[in-house]
């Protein structure tokens, strides 16, 4: 069965772990979480994908590859993720 695809984009700081634990307090067994720090200099793809979905704030999510419209906006909010299906079976 296929998963749902959760992206977390950081800066790797206190303040963005907040939302990292509640993506991954949220998960279930159909979500696959991938938590992309893009200070670290290790992680490259990191920057190339926050700029491909237009990441303009950190912390930041996507799932399924679309940044959700809470990002782009407010921040990151628990009904936005539900409302991606985070959490839930396919």
């Amino acid at each position: 069965m296929d998963k749902r695809k959760i992206e977390v984009f950081t800066a790797g700081c206190s303040i963005c772990q907040p939302t990292v634990d509640m993506v991954k307090s949220m998960a279930c067994a159909y979500c696959d979480v991938v938590v992309y720090n893009v200070t670290d200099p290790a992680q490259q793809e990191a920057l190339t994908k926050a700029q491909a979905y237009g990441v303009s704030r950190l912390p930041s999510v996507a799932v399924n590859g679309k940044l959700l419209p809470c990002c782009q906006d407010i921040g990151v909010c628990e009904t936005e993720l539900r409302n991606a299906g985070v959490g839930q079976p396919l």
